[in-house]
C-alpha cells in the first residue's frame, strides 16, 4: 500500500511539472504580450525567408534537387488554392494560402523538433507559437478578413445579400456562422497542437528513452495535418465568398 501511494505521489508530482500557461512577457507600450511566441515566431519565419531565398535565386532549366523540392510544395500550394478557389481565381489568393499553409507547418514542427526546454528563459519556455491561442485567433481573424475582402471586391455591397439567401428567416444563422469560422479554425488548432507537446512532454518526462519517438513522429504527422486543414479550410472559405451573391 505504501508503495503503491509513492508512485502515485511520484507520478502526480511528474505531472504537475508540465507546465502549461507560464509566459515570459513583454512589455510594449500599455500592451504585455507573450515574448516567447515572438522570438520562436521570428526564427520559423527567418528559415522559410531564407529557405525561399536560396532555393530562387538561382533557378535552372534543369533543376537541382533542391530546385526540385521547391518545385513541388509550391505545386502542392497551388493545387489546394486551385481546387478551393477555383481556376480563374486562385492565383491572387496563392500568396496567401502559401503563406498560411508554411508558416502553421514551420511552427507547428518548429514546436516539434526542436528541444526548446533546454533554452532557460526567466519565465515560461519556448514553445510552438500555435500553441498560443492567441496566435491561432489571430491567424483566424486574418482569414476573416480575407474572405469578407475576396466577397466584397468581387460582388460589392450585394455581397451581403447572401445573408438573406435563400430565406431571410436564415438571417442569424448566416451570420453566426461567420463567427463560428474564425473559432472553430482557432480552437482546433490551438488544441490539437497544445494537445500532442503535452502528451510528449508526459511520456518524456516518464519514459524518457525511446518510447517518446513514436509520439514525436505522431505529433510531426498530426502537425502537417492541421497545417493542411487550416490553410484548405481558408481556401475553401475564399472561394466561398467570391461565388457570392454576384455569381447567381
Amino acid at each position: 500500500m505504501f508503495q503503491q501511494n509513492n508512485f502515485n505521489s511520484v507520478y502526480f508530482s511528474t505531472l504537475s511539472s508540465v507546465e502549461v500557461g507560464k509566459h515570459l512577457y513583454w512589455n510594449i507600450g500599455n500592451y504585455d504580450v507573450h515574448g516567447q511566441v515572438f522570438i520562436v515566431s521570428w526564427i520559423v519565419i527567418f528559415v522559410l525567408i531564407s529557405l525561399a531565398f536560396i532555393g530562387t535565386r538561382n533557378l535552372n532549366r534543369i533543376p537541382s534537387k533542391f530546385q526540385n523540392f521547391m518545385e513541388f510544395i509550391l505545386e502542392f500550394l497551388q493545387d489546394i488554392a486551385k481546387n478551393q478557389i477555383g481556376e480563374h481565381e486562385y492565383r491572387v489568393w496563392l500568396p496567401y494560402i502559401a503563406t498560411i499553409f508554411l508558416f502553421i507547418l514551420g511552427s507547428n514542427w518548429a514546436g516539434a523538433l526542436i528541444p526548446w526546454k533546454l533554452l532557460v528563459l526567466p519565465e515560461g519556455e519556448l514553445a510552438a507559437p500555435t500553441n498560443d491561442i492567441n496566435t491561432t485567433v489571430a491567424l483566424s481573424l486574418l482569414t476573416s478578413m480575407a474572405y469578407f475582402y475576396a466577397g466584397l471586391s468581387k460582388n460589392g455591397i450585394s455581397y451581403f445579400l447572401r445573408y438573406i439567401e435563400p430565406t431571410p428567416v436564415l438571417l442569424p444563422i448566416n451570420i453566426l456562422e461567420d463567427f463560428t469560422k474564425p473559432l472553430s479554425l482557432s480552437f482546433r488548432l490551438f488544441g490539437n497542437i497544445l494537445a500532442d507537446e503535452l502528451v510528449v512532454s508526459v511520456f518524456t518526462l516518464l519514459v524518457p528513452i525511446l518510447i517518446p519517438l513514436p509520439v514525436m513522429i505522431l505529433g510531426l504527422f498530426a502537425s502537417s495535418i492541421q497545417a493542411l486543414i487550416f490553410s484548405t479550410l481558408s481556401a475553401a472559405y475564399i472561394g466561398e465568398a467570391l461565388e457570392g451573391h454576384g455569381d447567381h
